[in-house]
């Protein structure tokens, strides 16, 4: 029998960046290619994608990407993964309408090879077969994929909750989940990001009496702010605001487009003269409007952020306005999320966050949910993903007080390859390279270390610019080199030094040091750089050019 291995190249030990390699023999599949965001000491950098050498590398040997859904931690680094590799993507109807979207705009793929599965369908391959599981999140067409291998069913289970009253009416197909428990499931691969929420969490549906709530209450304008995929929260909105006599405008790019995609496809039910463009915004007083705008993660760039700060041209905070925030900060947002919000309680808006009753909802499974996945499919082995380390440990925590045994647990880092062979399984820690890749979306390239270690410098402690005119021939300085700062707060004193020393390392340098021009510079970078740290404890960004006299 064929060893199996599950490697994940990204969602284990972190929320986002979801991306996981099943390889059985010579045939492989990837199971969702997602993004993440960058932290703050990633200056500059936009998002974080996995590194895909393993799978370029090996690229004879993969077969496929199947999507569990369309949210950007799943799909969104599908263009960069496709640059380098040319297989087919497996996924829904609406994920595949949304995906095309993404990489017709960001990655000028305008025919990539998506092939629409409906769940309850399964993918046959030569070794591997995959079937689409129906289940609940905070988007339509969230699957659980149950890949077949020769050791039994290896079953993702992506973003899921059980929501007995959706606002689609599409329940998690618990039927189907059971009766892949009695063909035998090997391994659960199973979000755990809510592990630490106690008992189930509430229905998507219950929003609307927060929404309701909300909207009456306002005495003027309603802005909301949530995912731009968050497409049952829209259709509550749309509801309400048509309910108390609201029109509705939307606000950033991403969030029309998905409207916009969504309306033709019959995913999204507006009712009748309830949308209206922004500029008709005038026709109507502040109580009969509601506004959709993109924002809720506190993105430097999108619309509420900039409405915040009094940059956005369309649309002006006013006193009186009530800004609802549908949506929960992502990890590392926090701070964003906070500073747009006192702005606006600044320009004189109500801000609700996290009001009663409730305008938001969790798409993740609570931890009762968590053990009733486990106790529907009766895994031989468990693995949590989609979350941070104290999700991962507090998953196998609560399974083992389920009775499971901790070594049929294992905790997976990204990079690590959990092997399963006829009698047992072990992780081979560390076997695939799983690094961060950083993209700097305006050139759309990766970001090397040595880049974000210089622009941390230059954030930190500003840059110091040497400079001085040589003749490399005759191999003498010809003017005396100069020295300036920015950004670079000490006395001046601590510039005149460095400028001293500077001198010295110059005077010091042989002829034949002189004429290589690689080396002096190499030499007035650390004189400069070593004068500064001595004399203030700053290290700024140190420039060094010579120039041909």
């Amino acid at each position: 029998m064929t060893e199996l291995s599950i490697t994940p190249l990204g969602g284990a030990g972190e929320i986002g960046k979801n991306c996981t390699v099943v390889q059985q023999g010579d045939e492989w599949i990837v199971v969702d290619c997602g993004l993440s965001f960058p932290h703050e000491e990633h200056y500059g950098v936009d998002i974080v994608v996995p590194d895909f050498d393993h799978l370029v590398q090996n690229r004879e040997k993969v077969k496929g990407v199947f999507l569990t859904h369309a949210h950007e931690d799943h799909v969104g680094a599908l263009g960069y993964l496709l640059s380098r590799l040319d297989c087919p993507i497996y996924a829904t109807r609406l994920t595949s309408a949304m995906v095309r979207s993404k990489l017709a705009e960001r990655a000028n793929l305008t025919d990539p090879d998506i092939r629409e599965v409906a769940s309850g369908e399964t993918v046959k391959l030569d070794k591997l077969s995959v079937e689409f599981v129906r289940v609940t999140h905070s988007i339509p067409e969230s699957n659980a994929l149950a890949v077949r291998t020769e050791h039994g069913i290896v079953l993702f289970t992506g973003d899921f909750r059980f929501d007995f009253t959706p606002v689609d009416g599409f329940q998690t197909d618990v039927g189907r989940l059971a009766k892949l428990a009695d063909e035998g499931v090997v391994l659960l691969l199973s979000d755990s990001t809510n592990v630490e929420r106690p008992g189930w969490g509430p229905s998507e549906s219950t929003v609307t009496d927060g929404l309701r709530h909300a909207f009456r209450k306002a005495k003027g304008r309603v802005l909301t702010t949530m995912f731009a995929s968050n497409i049952h929260r829209m259709q509550q909105i749309f509801d309400v605001a048509h309910e108390t006599g609201r029109v509705v405008a939307v606000t950033g790019r991403r969030m029309e487009a998905t409207i916009a995609l969504c309306r033709t496809l019959g995913y999204l039910n507006v009712p009748p003269k309830t949308h209206v463009r922004l500029e008709e915004l005038r026709e109507y007083r502040p109580e009969e409007i509601c506004v959709i705008a993109t924002g809720s993660q506190g993105e430097p760039m999108a619309a509420l952020t900039q409405m915040s700060r009094g940059e956005y041209s369309k649309l002006q905070i006013r006193p009186g306005d009530t800004v609802l925030y549908s949506a929960r900060p992502i990890p590392g947002n926090e701070a964003g999320i906070w500073r747009t919000v006192n702005r606006l309680f600044n320009l004189g808006a109500v801000v609700l966050v996290d009001p009663d009753p409730p305008i938001h909802v969790s798409g993740h499974a609570y931890r009762e949910e968590l053990m009733a996945m486990i106790n529907l499919t009766k895994p031989f082995y468990l693995a949590p993903v989609h979350g941070e380390a104290r999700h991962q440990f507090l998953y196998c925590e609560m399974a083992e007080g389920m009775g499971h045994a901790r070594h049929r647990m294992f905790t997976l880092a990204n990079g690590d390859s959990l092997v399963i062979s006829e009698k047992s399984a072990d992780v081979a820690r560390g076997s695939v390279p799983a690094s961060d890749v950083l993209i700097d979306q305006n050139t759309n390239m990766a970001v090397d270390s040595k880049t974000i270690q210089e622009r941390q410098a230059l954030g930190h402690d500003g840059v110091a610019i040497a400079s001085v005119s040589i003749d490399f021939k005759r191999r003498e300085v010809v003017s005396r080199p100069r020295l300036e700062v920015r950004g670079l707060a000490v006395p001046e004193s601590v510039v005149d030094r460095a400028q001293s020393d500077l001198c010295d390392a110059l005077e010091d340098l042989s002829p034949a040091e002189l004429g290589d021009k690689a080396t002096v510079e190499k030499e007035m970078a650390e004189a400069v750089r070593v004068s500064i740290k001595k004399t203030s404890r700053q290290q700024p960004l140190v420039v060094a050019i010579a120039g041909e006299a």
